[in-house]
Formats: C-alpha cells, structure tokens, sequence
C-alpha cells in the first residue's frame, strides 16, 4: 500500500493552577506542534485543571462548562489558526444535573467535529467519577477528520476491548485515548511498575487486535487530594504505537513533554492482510459478550 504519513503530537502537561493558566500551556503546545510540521495533537484528560475527582465535593461541579462553551471557542480558534486537527477533553456540563467527561474534535476549524462522551466511568479510590459523569451516550462512533477518523475513547475506557473493538468496526483509522492515570504513592515501588506496565501493555494489545495504530496521552506530576489523603503521582508514559503494537514514541515518565511521531496509515491494511483478525471472528458465537456475567 502507499504510505500516507501523518505526524501527530501528545501534548504531556501537569495542572498549572488554573484554567487560563492551563489553557495558555495548551495554546503554546498547539503552536509548538504546528510549527514542528504536526497535523493532529492529542491531549490529556480534563485538561482545564486538576484531576479533581480525588475526591466527592459538589463544589467541584463548578468547574464544568457548556460544549459549546469558553474553552472550546478558544481550542477551536487555535486549531483553525494553526491548521491542526485537535482533540481536546472537557467537564462537560449538559444541563443541571448532568454532567459528562467529554472529548471534542475540532477539524482545523473553530466548529466542532464530533465528541465523545467517557462510556465507561470508574468509582475506585482516588477516581471517584461516578459522583460527577454520567456514562456517555453518544455510542462509539469515530469522528470524520481531514486526516481520517479518529476513534476517540477517553481513559478507564482503555482497559475494555469491547471499546476499542466497536470503534474499529465502525471504520476508525486511528484509536485515541485522552488519559489521566497515576500511581498511589504509599505503593511499593514493583506494585507501580506492574499497573503501568499493564496500561500500556492492554492499550498495545487494542492497536494489535485491531490492526490500528493508537496514541495514549497521560498528564503527568504529583496531584495531591483536596481531602487530605495521598494524591496521586500521574505517571506520565504518554506513547503512540503502530497497528502491530510496535511503539512509534514513548514520553517519559515524569515531566511535561511534546511527543512526536510519523504514522503510517497505510500500515494499517498491510497488517490486517497478513493478520486478518477481522475476517475470522465468530460473530455467529459471541452471544452470551451481552451479558454480565455467565453464573
């Protein structure tokens, strides 16, 4: 196949304090990307501030806005501006009452392309995100760009294959996931190392069954909790990898970092030529996938 070469960029930030501040880091990551010859940036999850869901606090509904709304006039302007094709990630307030954690896609344009609201919501210790969104219900459906359709899917999200699966069938080119994951600190040091490895490893595997190249974008540093508990040290570890999982980029671990990468989009129909996972699954046998659980 010929190759079709796109190069993207991960824009790997902390929290700067506050929305502008934080919106300002973004604005300057976007024109960096763009003058580095970069035509889709990803970024992190709920981008605007803190990972606040550390905790349960009604005062922290605040922090959503409407979609349309401030932030994306502005991501929007700047994708325009710059010619790029942006996914962002936003606390989306839909009306009293109702809220999402939401990705929007803007295709060098201030109008809005498509979103994505979060499907899958997890409440664990530190991620308790079943107190603020509610599960999307937009569907996995890609969104149409100038550089292909994007898969978008947002962070806990990462760990289903079902996801990624869905997206892929609907004729996504790419897979992309808007993170925000981290360590507990008062982990023993072999316990963070087999969590990140299992991230990246499960995400790999999605690009792999799929035939798809994939770009994870995590915040990085050490968030601590409003209530008082051990925050959480997010782990950074931002990658893009082909459709045969190889990694095309890895960020580091700690630290804010604009990572690069070249993707071969026709890769994708080479792998899944001599791969042809697709073409043998048994849709006659996957029945009982509906269910909960087989008691």
């Amino acid at each position: 196949m010929p190759t079709k070469t796109l190069k993207v960029a991960l824009l790997q930030e902390t929290d700067r304090g506050s929305s502008e501040a934080n919106l300002d880091a973004i604005e300057a990551g976007l024109r960096e990307a763009a003058a580095a010859g970069a035509r889709l940036v990803l970024l992190q999850e709920l981008h605007n501030g803190p990972y606040f869901c550390q905790h349960e606090h009604v005062g922290e509904f605040d922090r959503a806005e409407s979609i349309p709304g401030p932030s994306t006039e502005r991501i929007g302007r700047l994708a325009e501006e710059l010619g790029l094709v942006v996914v962002a990630s936003l606390f989306e307030r839909r009306a009293a009452g109702l809220y999402h954690n939401t990705a929007v896609v803007f295709d060098r344009s201030r109008a809005i392309a498509g979103k994505y609201r979060k499907m899958h919501v997890p409440d664990d210790p530190a991620f308790y995100e079943k107190f603020y969104f509610t599960p999307g219900d937009l569907g996995f459906e890609p969104v149409s760009t100038s550089v292909g359709r994007l898969g978008v899917l947002v962070c806990w999200d990462q760990w289903y294959p079902e996801g990624a699966r869905l997206m892929a069938l609907a004729g996504a080119d790419l897979l992309l996931y808007p993170t925000a994951i981290g360590w507990d600190p008062g982990d023993a040091q072999d316990e963070k190392d087999r969590q990140r490895d299992a991230w990246i490893t499960v995400q790999r595997g999605h690009a792999v069954a799929n035939g798809l190249p994939l770009l994870a974008c995590n915040r990085t540093g050490f968030e601590p909790a409003p209530d008082g508990a051990r925050g959480i040290q997010f782990w950074g570890s931002s990658f893009v990898a082909g459709p045969q999982g190889e990694f095309l980029a890895r960020a580091k671990t700690d630290g804010r970092e604009l990572l690069f990468a070249d993707v071969d989009l026709g890769r994708s129909e080479d792998v899944r030529r001599i791969w042809p996972f697709l073409r043998d699954r048994r849709i006659d046998a996957y029945a009982d996938l509906t269910r909960r659980y087989r008691d």
